[in-house]
């Protein structure tokens, strides 16, 4: 058992005006398995990066034990998958990897074949098992499961719940809950610290925010009667010094001194009053401010004037000579949420491409709604680049609309002056759903449209698909959000 401690940590990029980190304090057990959470942008990255020691910055970062981060870099491709374990942890056994691959449920006949030749999802098991052969390292893990599907997600959770040493930073709740037991948050004010999982910091940082409310409005009255007490007491003590001036009272002089001395008494009670409501305003700035607006987004879809917008039967997909997917059928009716779902490589991203118009070789019927509107989420952000006002100009958005929708999923409005290069994955993947979003559509197609985004913006982005009803066709393989929104499923 071993401690990192940080205190009085202050860090900032250079250009930008805003502190990353302003004076943040915490410390963590070695032996923790800790949760690292919070909205895109607030951090989470640099702070492992921080960790690392690979920026400079004020304040102290005291680690007893060397760091490793994950995910790891591979340089060539082309070498045999043993060799790259190898490259990146040359100390360990062939027999130390084929347990680990083992414990993910893993073939070890992977370790003999060429890396590029592995699914994104063997990749990344094969590279997190090797992060674990670091022996005496405490482990920093930046979202292992984007884009892995949800039985590989499944077997990394549990590899990860029989480990311990190492901050985790992922958005999946299910993974969250099932294999870490601290949380630490990057909150709006600082950066705090809990035992459990993230169900129990969720219900108690929602408790948290109830009694901050609930003491807010005490204090809001609190500071409106003594308001009107305090205006009170300055009037009397007004009107009765002046009383003191008047040349008869019932045909008597008034004593002047004991008027004086009266409107003194209350001034000086005014001036307590004033005090008990300075010292009241000021306890009700210290709440809330860990408070996370999520303001409801807004959609439009359009109506389609045929109940049934597409259709497939017999439909077979294939890339050259390559059979990707055989005999599906299916169909996406007006307010259908449809998931479809399958293991890495089933071809979910071409069935979506195939509706998109892409140039797809396919067999069977395919019928798609003539003059339908379809509105999409890629999958990769790469293609973004610019400013957001470039952006709406090239794709006929309305650039108001675009920022509004993004301050709602928690932007602030010094990143609109930041080319789209410079943010997040998290930020990006936030641009090409608002874009979508922006869009009136009869279809919505999305393909994994939450990678890297934070947890409120999920329960934000759900909301609104509850609410508006759209007709939405998509693959995400977050189980929290999947069960909430799908009406239909097409198995791959």
């Amino acid at each position: 058992m071993a401690l990192i401690q940080v205190k009085n940590l202050t860090f900032g990029y250079e250009g930008n005006p805003e502190w990353v980190f302003d004076q943040a304090s915490f410390q963590l057990d070695t032996n923790w398995k800790t949760g690292l959470i919070g909205r895109n942008g607030r951090g989470k990255t640099t702070l492992l990066r921080l960790l690392l020691g690979e920026y400079p910055h004020q304040g102290v970062i005291s680690c007893p034990v060397p760091m490793v981060y994950f995910p790891f870099s591979v340089s060539n491709l082309e070498k045999s998958t043993a060799m790259v374990v190898q490259s990146i942890a040359p100390e360990c056994d062939r027999w130390q990897i084929e347990r680990e691959l083992s414990l993910l449920r893993v073939d070890c006949d992977v370790l003999d074949r060429s890396f590029n030749t592995l699914s994104n999802g063997e990749q990344t098991k094969v590279l997190l098992a090797t992060l674990f052969l670091h022996e005496n390292r405490f482990l920093l893990i930046d979202e292992p499961t984007n884009h892995l599907d949800e039985e590989a997600r499944d077997a990394v959770c549990r590899y990860l719940s029989g480990k311990k040493g190492f901050i985790l930073v992922s958005h999946d709740r299910v993974l969250l809950d099932g294999c870490v037991d601290h949380i630490l948050s990057i909150n709006r004010a600082d950066i705090e610290v809990q035992a459990g999982n993230f169900q129990s910091w969720q219900e108690n940082r929602n408790r948290q925010d109830q009694f901050e409310r609930s003491e807010q409005e005490k204090l809001r009255k609190e500071v409106d009667r003594l308001d009107r007490a305090a205006h009170r007491a300055a009037d009397w003590s007004d009107k009765t010094e002046k009383s003191k001036y008047d040349t008869r009272n019932s045909g008597l002089r008034p004593d002047r001194g004991f008027v004086g001395h009266k409107a003194a008494k209350m001034m000086k009670r005014s001036k307590t009053i004033e005090a008990r409501r300075e010292a009241a305003v000021e306890e009700k700035a210290k709440l809330l401010k860990n408070l996370e607006q999520a303001e409801p987004l807004r959609l439009s879809p359009l109506h389609y004037p045929k109940r049934v917008l597409v259709e497939a039967e017999h439909l077979s997909a294939f890339y050259g000579e390559k059979e990707v997917f055989s005999d599906v059928r299916f169909s996406i009716q007006q307010g259908d949420r449809v998931a479809v779902c399958g293991k890495n490589g089933c071809g979910k991203s071409t069935l979506l491409n195939l509706l998109l118009g892409k140039p797809i070789a396919f067999e069977g019927n395919l019928r798609i709604g003539g003059n339908l509107v379809v509105s999409c989420v890629p999958q990769e952000t790469s293609g973004l680049c610019g400013s957001l006002r470039s952006l709406a100009e090239k794709e006929g958005l309305e650039e108001s609309l675009l920022k509004t929708i993004l301050r709602k999923l928690g932007f602030s409005r010094e990143q609109f002056s930041r080319n789209i290069e410079a943010y997040s994955e998290g930020q990006k993947k936030k641009v090409l759903l608002a874009k979508s979003l922006c869009k009136p559509a009869h279809l919505y197609i999305w393909d994994e449209p939450l990678n890297f985004i934070d947890v409120l913006s999920r329960v934000q982005i759900e909301d609104l698909l509850l609410t508006s009803k759209p007709t939405l066709l998509f693959v995400e393989h977050d189980r929290t959000f999947r069960m909430r929104i799908a009406t239909k499923q097409i198995d791959l």
